[in-house]
């Protein structure tokens, strides 16, 4: 799963939820956050500066145009209004037909359309998902789309380099780079196989494979962080929220990657949390933060709420 993908999971276009308010009194940092190095600060920006080209790059988040989740049989697509799958204006209108049987999806193209998949013509036939490592994705002009699955779902993830979300994207606010929001964290590894309980923003729950908890220091009051696993990633995964959800960043929490403990310890460096893919489009899966991840302290550190979400 790519790192702004889990998850990289995106939804229906409905308003992700905001957390449930903790109970009071909420906890802050009380030191006073010393000014950070150049080289620290500069090397912050210089992440941001590349989450935002990925971000905003031509198959970025910003390009998503579309989410059609798909029944047994037959479903037309194209850029005509009566297609049950309607793609950009660009396409066109009518591209073909996406039949499923059961857990297979097969593309049948109209006479005359011409595509490509993974820079080659394709000429039709079956679509391998996202489930199965990088999913077939059938491109033509501007316009991309490939299959997803979430669950029983099967879905249909359309992009196109010409979005308004894209093109009319300015940045992200973030926080002023902090050396007191790099923290070093005591990692606890679980004993057995541990899995938590993650929501996502379709309702549903999964169980994910997670290693132990980071317990670390903020204003002198200890946090817990439990990360998550990924398939083939060499790093932890943090799906958080804190109570600056409320006002300054986005309301269902943040996403926080670090590099794996040495000698028992984790570098938990909130500079770099980042909002999920669910804070641009209506069209993402995204998960949310679990119960235990849900922090009674003002994390006032990384990317601030984007635009009115």
């Amino acid at each position: 799963m790519r790192r702004d993908s889990l998850i990289a999971l995106l939804w229906l276009g409905l308003a992700a939820p905001a957390l449930a308010a903790p109970p009071a009194p909420a906890k802050t940092m009380t030191e006073k956050s010393p000014s950070a190095p150049a080289s620290f600060e500069a090397e912050t920006r210089a992440w941001h500066a590349g989450r935002i080209a990925r971000l905003s790059s031509e198959d970025g988040w910003l390009s998503l145009v579309g989410l059609h989740w798909l029944e047994e049989g037959e479903t037309r697509l194209g850029s005509a209004p009566d297609n049950a799958l309607l793609l950009p204006a660009s396409a066109p209108a009518r591209l073909g037909t996406l039949t499923r049987k059961a857990d297979t999806v097969s593309l049948a193209l109209q006479p005359g359309v011409s595509v490509t998949v993974g820079g080659k013509p394709f000429q039709g036939g079956v679509l391998r998902t996202d489930a199965e490592g990088s999913p077939d994705t059938v491109a033509l002009g501007t316009v991309r789309f490939f299959l997803i699955r979430r669950g029983d779902r099967l879905g249909v993830r359309v992009k196109d380099a010409e979005a308004p979300t894209r093109k009319g994207f300015h940045g992200i606010p973030t926080y002023a780079p902090s050396a007191a929001w790099r923290l070093e964290g005591r990692f606890e590894p679980a004993t057995t196989g541990k899995k938590i309980a993650v929501p996502n923003v379709l309702g549903e729950v999964e169980d994910m494979v997670s290693p132990g908890t980071v317990v670390f220091t903020v204003g002198g009051q200890e946090y817990r962080l439990s990360p998550v696993e990924e398939p083939g990633s060499n790093q932890f995964f943090f799906i958080f929220g804190d109570l600056t959800n409320r006002d300054e960043t986005y309301g269902a929490g943040r996403f926080l990657y670090t590099d794996l403990p040495k000698d028992g310890k984790v570098v938990m460096d909130f500079n770099r949390a980042y909002n999920p893919p669910c804070a641009f489009t209506p069209f993402a899966t995204c998960p949310l933060p679990p119960p235990q991840n849900k922090l009674k302290v003002r994390v006032e550190a990384g990317e601030k709420r984007f635009g009115d979400h």
